[in-house]
């Protein structure tokens, strides 16, 4: 007689363990529904640089040497001017500044790929004439943040690049450099944006 209830027991045991183990659940619970509905949907982030189209008066500073210990940063003003593209998918940056250390003029294209969800930040100089590595990344909680690899004086570096402190009148964009895998940063390059009137 006793026999008959502990196999009943030890087959009721033995489904409970692996219901708990598949995740499966009762109907119309947490589970269930989060199941039911599928994963959530990805962010689409083809307008997050929206907020920088139009004219802006930029003050930049950069390290002269970096990754060599140099403490030397020279400073430039000067104006930012973005233009949308591809309605809003891809835009246009010229910066032109003017500082200690001469002239500068930089142009960036900003591509968006719709698969990845991520831009990439295309930048050259008047000074180069040629597009460097792309620095891909993408933005979350308003603040982009952006990497790629490149080589500096003959070595392999990291480089981040991160868009902050987003306002409708201002932004501040900071590229940083490491030559440990990412262990420790450099800051490089500092820049604020406020908009023209």
């Amino acid at each position: 007689m006793l026999r008959p209830i502990t196999n009943c027991l030890l087959i009721c045991s033995l489904m409970l363990v692996l219901q708990a183990r598949q995740g499966l659940a009762h109907p119309g619970s947490e589970a269930t529904n989060t199941s039911a509905q599928g994963s959530p949907a990805q962010r689409d982030g083809q307008h997050d640089f929206d907020f920088h189209t139009g004219a802006w008066k930029t003050h930049v500073s950069r390290l002269v040497h970096p990754l060599t210990g140099s403490t030397t940063w020279v400073t430039y003003e000067g104006t930012t001017v973005v233009r949308k593209v591809w309605n809003g998918r891809a835009n246009l940056v010229e910066l032109e500044v003017d500082g200690s250390a001469g002239h500068l003029e930089l142009l960036s294209l900003r591509l968006y790929d719709p698969q990845a969800r991520q831009w990439s930040l295309n930048v050259t100089s008047s000074a180069s004439g040629t597009i460097g590595v792309p620095t891909i990344g993408e933005f979350k909680n308003g603040r982009g943040e952006f990497f790629d690899r490149e080589t500096l004086n003959g070595r392999a570096i990291l480089v981040r690049f991160v868009i902050s402190d987003i306002t409708s009148n201002s932004c501040h964009f900071e590229q940083a450099f490491s030559d440990d895998g990412g262990k420790t940063w450099e800051v490089n390059w500092l820049a604020t944006d406020t908009r023209v009137p």
